[in-house]
């Protein structure tokens, strides 16, 4: 993994693992790999990643069953939509406005250049 310094690894990490339950890759319910698998996986310190889940604990996103392991939380997908809109509205949107309005583009050749993208 790519870590950027514009952001915190802890939450870059965060974002990884949440991809991972959108895309379906963990359900609800499921077992996630634990602190020290990640903390391996990635090359990182295994607190970076303790950081990481206290934070996605804290968001609802997984639960800790004492003994077992880190689960994904049966809400974790609506919790993660909610959360990353929160994030793009206020972190990202202004941000990529300010950039349109710097280079002429309206919302209608928006609409054109999307119909242009690959579809996922």
């Amino acid at each position: 993994m790519d870590f950027k310094k514009q952001k915190p690894i802890y939450l870059q990490i965060a974002d990884s693992l949440c991809e991972r339950i959108l895309s379906g890759e963990w359900a609800a319910d499921e077992r996630i790999p634990s602190v020290r698998d990640v903390a391996g996986t990635l090359g990182v310190n295994p607190n970076t990643v303790m950081r990481t889940f206290d934070y996605l604990q804290s968001s609802q996103i997984i639960y800790n069953r004492r003994g077992v392991g880190y689960f994904v939380d049966p809400q974790a997908k609506k919790y993660i939509v909610s959360l990353q809109k929160e994030t793009f509205v206020h972190e990202e949107l202004p941000t990529f406005y300010h950039q349109m309005q710097l280079l002429g583009l309206t919302f209608d050749d928006l609409k054109e250049l999307i119909k242009t993208l690959p579809a996922e």
